[in-house]
């Protein structure tokens, strides 16, 4: 894949972000995909985890604070997608970030699309 492209899963309108595409690495990045989204009446942004920019995994560093931020105040819904572990397993912040972000409804770290469809399916 080599464009965004929207899908639909459990009649929910999904952003589908390529991996090639620019990084999600602040508020602009986030801003630009949630006015994507709404161009495309999409309800749920899926970024692969390799267009995450490695200073979100940085909690530290107020990334993945300020682009969830931007989900939340939109009310869209931000999943990454991928294998998160070898960012989560340098860090016990991490880890417990992405374990509660998960329990939630508007942030989601899924491994893959089946995941997320899981995801969707059980938040009705």
């Amino acid at each position: 894949m080599s464009a965004d492209d929207v899908v639909r899963l459990n009649d929910v309108g999904i952003l589908r972000c390529a991996p090639d595409g620019p990084a999600l690495d602040g508020e602009r990045a986030a801003l630009d995909l949630i006015g994507d989204a709404f161009g495309r009446d999409a309800q749920v942004v899926a970024v692969p985890v390799e267009r995450v920019a490695e200073e979100f995994f940085r909690l530290r560093s107020g990334v993945a604070g300020a682009v969830m931020q931007k989900f939340v105040n939109y009310r869209l819904r931000l999943a990454v997608v991928g294998d998160v572990s070898a960012h989560v397993t340098g860090s016990t912040a991490l880890r417990d970030f992405v374990h509660e972000t998960n329990q939630g409804g508007h942030i989601w770290f899924v491994a893959d699309f089946d995941a997320l469809e899981e995801k969707l399916r059980a938040a009705g």
